[in-house]
């Protein structure tokens, strides 16, 4: 958000800078070295929501997807089925073997575990996760479960005002102990929240995703909220096991001024929306204070003593990376700012966005230099095949390049110094892209929705060699 005195100095500094500059490509040091350690952990990441289906069985709830209009979905399709892996989870599993995938992050349907978001807890949903979990350690794969990746329980959306409503936080909390307590004996990683600030823009001022709200009023509670259950669910966790290796997943997103337009404008714009965006999960949880351009909103929801519950010790910070976002100044918008297309001439993937491995390596600059070099996992990484109707690609060789570069500019981070211990690939099969549905493409493995049959990929092969190695090949003439 723009103050009026940011909006003042901006438009001053405006009227001597005039327009833009050209854009010049980011760029990062080569790498020394192809070889990872031997210890890092390669895995892929999978979501509830994504991938089970099953929806009404076994006593799950329902969440706030399960009433998404799917008006609002690009195919109008919907999550019923998606990748039938409740069913189908030995399969899955057995597809991780195969990619001698060290790890697995997937995540725990709250409304499964819980229906009504609080209260009587489903066996069946807490049978079917330990039956998940037990299979990964039969195979030797470390699971990693997020427990929450946007999936609310419709309950308390519909009765309480979901994250708006501070009680929400302490719900989250009591969902978190009883995870801990059931299956905390053998699940020993767990990312507490996935991209929050994805959930609070895109399910609460932009209605793109569930619960489909668009009320910018909402930025400061959701985002406080969402903050401060995770340091209550980190202190249940905590209490309920002492050998837990806990995390949070955060969507760290380089924020840049649009390529054209008044370049002081725009700048204020990116700083407004990375102060939202980023700092304001990044912030509380690092640092144990909200960044100066976020304060404003989210003040009003402070009371005595969240910013401890909110600065809760972690083991790692788990970094999703895709694309940088560009950001221009807009005078009619509330907040001043809005999204802009990357640089002419840039590549692009599915979403329009820029293929920038360089954003990868940034972030990870900043939280080595900015938020004290904590241990990081890059939690999600990866590319949708071209939007269509036909099946998967099952040549993905863009993909392949694309991984290669991205893990280039990982490498090349570590031997500046950043901490980083893994990389989790987004994601094992194609699935239920929220507003996307199936039409996006992300999998080493398709799965085709008429018949069910599943299919790797060329990528498939291309990681299990580096899962095994450890070694980044280079790219082929």
């Amino acid at each position: 958000m723009l103050t009026r005195r940011e909006l003042a100095l901006a438009a001053a500094a405006a009227g001597l800078a005039g327009c833009a500059p050209a854009y010049t490509p980011a760029t990062f040091p080569a790498v020394q070295s192809r070889q990872f350690p031997r210890d890092f952990i390669w895995g892929v990441a999978t979501s509830a929501f994504q991938t089970e289906g099953a929806l009404n069985v076994d006593g799950r709830g329902p969440s706030i997807w399960d009433v998404f209009p799917r008006e609002k979905i690009a195919d109008r399709s919907d999550a019923a089925v998606a990748d039938d892996s409740y069913h189908r989870y030995r399969e899955d599993v057995a597809l991780l073997q195969g990619l001698a995938a060290k790890a697995y992050r997937f995540s725990i349907a709250w409304p499964r575990v819980v229906p009504a978001g609080a209260g009587a807890i489903n066996q069946k949903g807490v049978d079917f996760y330990s039956r998940l979990v037990d299979a990964q350690l039969e195979k030797r794969i470390t699971p990693y479960a997020t427990l929450f990746h946007w999936d609310l329980p419709l309950a308390l959306q519909q009765q309480h005002g979901g994250w708006a409503n501070r009680d929400t936080a302490r719900r989250f909390a009591e969902y978190a102990n009883i995870v801990a307590t059931r299956l905390g004996d053998r699940v020993k990683h767990f990312c507490i929240l996935n991209e929050p600030s994805v959930h609070v823009f895109a399910g609460h001022v932009l209605g793109i995703h569930a619960p489909g709200l668009t009320d910018a009023n909402l930025i400061g509670p959701v985002t406080h909220h969402l903050n401060l259950a995770q340091g209550l669910a980190i202190q249940a966790l905590r209490a309920a096991r002492s050998d837990l290796t806990i995390g949070t997943t955060l969507a760290i997103t380089p924020s840049r001024p649009a390529h054209d337009g008044i370049a002081p404008l725009n700048e204020a714009a990116a700083k407004g929306f990375d102060a939202v965006w980023n700092g304001a999960f990044l912030d509380p949880l690092l640092k144990g204070l909200y960044p100066a351009q976020a304060r404003g909103f989210i003040e009003p929801q402070l009371r005595a003593g969240d910013m401890e519950v909110i600065r809760q010790p972690v083991d790692f910070i788990g970094a999703n990376y895709y694309a940088p976002a560009y950001l221009r100044f807009d005078l009619m918008s509330q907040a001043h700012i809005a999204p802009s297309d990357p640089p002419p001439n840039t590549a692009r993937d599915a979403f329009n966005r820029e293929i920038d491995p360089a954003g990868m390596w940034q972030i990870l600059k900043r939280l080595r230099e900015e938020y004290g070099n904590p241990s990081v996992l890059i939690t999600e990484n990866g590319c949708s095949d071209p939007f269509s109707d036909d099946p998967a690609i099952q040549d993905d060789r863009f993909r392949i390049d694309y991984l290669r570069r991205h893990l280039e500019a990982v490498k090349s981070a570590m031997e500046a110094g950043s901490r980083v211990a893994g990389y989790f690939h987004w994601t094992l099969i194609d699935n239920w892209e929220w507003a996307e549905g199936y039409r996006s493409k992300f999998g080493f493995v398709s799965q085709d929705r008429a018949s069910s049959l599943r299919a790797t990929k060329a990528s498939y092969s291309w990681f299990k060699a580096l899962a095994m190695t450890g070694r980044l090949n280079e790219a082929q003439a």
